[in-house]
C-alpha cells in the first residue's frame, strides 16, 4: 500500500554563529566524507522547531515537556477547584503515580517529587488527570482519595498533541504510554569543509575612573569560539504514522503544515544575542514520496568548494539538485510532488526537480497534497 511521506531539504547559510555548543562550548562539528564538517544537532533543532509552533498552532494542540510534571499538574487542580490548594500537591502525587509514571523526591528540599527522566504529556492529557484527581477527591467525600489506574492510565495516553504526534514520546516506567515519533530529524551539516575561529574580546568597566593612577584596562576579557558555514538541514514526517497517533485527518494537515514552517523559519538560540545570526534559507525543497524517505546529503560527500558563479550556497543548491535528480533515476523513486523555494537566481538549480512556488504556497500545496492522499477531498 502506498505511504505518504514528506521529505523536506533545506540549504541554508549562517554566518559567524556558535547556535549549538557541545560540553566546552566550542561549536559542534563533525568528520563527513573524511573532512570536518559544522554541525548542528536534531535536538537543537527540534527545540526550535518546537517552540516556534507556539505562533503556529492553539495551545490546546500542544503540550509540555518536563520532569515537574506534579507541580503542573496540581496547577491546572488549583484552577479548576480553588479550595483543593492544599490538598492539590497530593491529589497530582497520587494521579501521576496512578497513570504509570514513577516519581522521585527532587534535588531541591520541600519540593515536590519530580519524574526521573522528561514528560510530554499534551495540554489535554494535563487537564484530563487534574479533572480525575479533583473527581476522585470529591467523590472520596472526606475519606481517603483512591485514584483509578487504569483510568489515569487512559487519560495520558489519549488526546496526543501535535508536538507529541511528530516527535514522540517514551516513558521507561511503562511502554503502553509510548508514542513512536512521525518526525526524524537529521543533524544539519555544512557542505564544506570547516574550521572553527576565536573571537578575542574585551568589556569596559563604566564606574572604573579615568584617572591614570586606577587601571585603565578592560574589566574582563575572554574568547568565544565560532564558526560560519552553509549547512544541508533534512527532516522527513511519516505522515500516515502521524494521522494514526492523532486520529484526525484535519489535525494532521495542520501538523504537517505547521510543522514546515516551523522546521524551516525556526533558529537554535544559541549564542544568538553574540552574533545575531538569524538567516532565511537559500533554497529548500518539499517532496510528497509513496515509498520512503530520502535523505539526499550524499550531494555534499565531496565538500562544496566552488564561491563563484553565486558564491557557495548557490553551489550548494546546484549540487542538490543534479544529486536528487540522480538518485532518483537510479531508483525510479520519483516524487509524487516537489515543490522548490529559492532567493534569487538559485532556483534556476531546481529546474527539472521542484516546482519553484513562494513559502506560502509551498506549504498550502503540501497541506492539500496530504489531505488528498488522506482522502478528505
Amino acid at each position: 500500500m502506498p505511504r505518504t511521506i514528506l521529505d523536506i531539504h533545506v540549504v541554508q547559510t549562517v554566518p559567524p554563529s556558535n547556535i549549538n555548543r557541545d560540553d566546552t562550548g566550542s561549536p559542534k562539528t563533525a568528520v563527513y566524507g573524511g573532512r570536518r564538517r559544522a554541525r548542528v544537532s536534531s535536538q537543537a533543532w527540534k527545540r526550535a522547531t518546537r517552540t516556534d509552533f507556539d505562533g503556529l498552532l492553539d495551545r490546546s494542540e500542544l503540550g509540555v515537556r518536563t520532569k515537574r510534571v506534579v507541580e503542573l499538574v496540581s496547577e491546572r487542580i488549583t484552577k479548576r477547584d480553588a479550595m483543593l490548594t492544599e490538598q492539590a500537591l497530593d491529589l497530582a502525587h497520587k494521579t501521576i503515580t496512578a497513570a504509570g509514571i514513577n516519581l522521585k523526591p527532587a534535588r531541591k528540599a520541600d519540593a515536590p517529587h519530580e519524574s526521573g527522566y522528561l514528560v510530554f504529556l499534551s495540554n489535554p492529557q494535563i487537564d484530563a488527570l487534574a479533572d480525575l484527581a479533583v473527581t476522585a477527591h470529591h467523590e472520596a467525600d472526606g475519606g481517603d482519595v483512591t485514584i483509578d489506574k487504569k483510568e489515569a492510565k487512559a487519560r495520558a495516553a489519549r488526546d496526543r498533541s501535535v508536538d507529541l504526534a511528530l516527535f514522540g514520546r517514551m516513558v521507561a516506567d511503562d511502554p503502553e504510554l509510548n508514542v513512536d515519533a512521525a518526525a526524524q530529524v537529521a543533524h544539519a551539516l555544512s557542505v564544506h569543509e570547516v574550521s572553527n575561529e576565536y573571537d578575542y574580546y574585551t568589556a569596559v568597566d563604566d564606574h572604573k575612573s579615568a584617572d591614570a593612577e586606577e587601571d585603565a584596562g578592560a574589566g574582563m576579557i575572554g574568547t568565544i569560539e565560532y564558526n560560519s558555514s552553509t549547512l544541508y538541514r533534512y527532516a522527513t514526517v511519516d505522515v500516515d504514522r502521524l494521522r494514526d497517533t492523532l486520529g484526525r485527518d484535519e489535525a494532521t494537515r495542520r501538523a504537517v503544515e505547521a510543522f514546515v514552517r516551523a522546521f524551516v523559519a525556526s533558529m537554535p538560540s544559541g549564542k544568538q544575542t553574540t552574533f545575531a545570526n538569524r538567516t532565511k534559507p537559500d533554497a529548500v525543497v518539499v517532496m510528497v514520496r509513496d515509498t520512503q524517505p530520502i535523505n539526499l546529503v550524499g550531494a555534499f560527500e565531496t565538500p562544496v568548494t566552488d564561491d563563484g558563479d553565486g558564491g557557495r550556497s548557490a553551489a550548494a543548491v546546484r549540487r542538490l539538485g543534479d544529486y536528487a535528480a540522480e538518485v532518483h533515476e537510479a531508483y525510479d523513486e520519483q516524487p509524487v510532488t516537489a515543490l522548490g523555494v529559492a532567493v534569487g537566481d538559485r532556483g534556476t538549480a531546481l529546474d527539472g526537480l521542484a516546482e519553484r512556488v513562494s513559502f506560502d504556497e509551498a506549504v498550502q500545496r503540501v497541506g492539500a497534497a496530504v489531505d488528498e492522499r488522506l482522502g478528505t477531498e
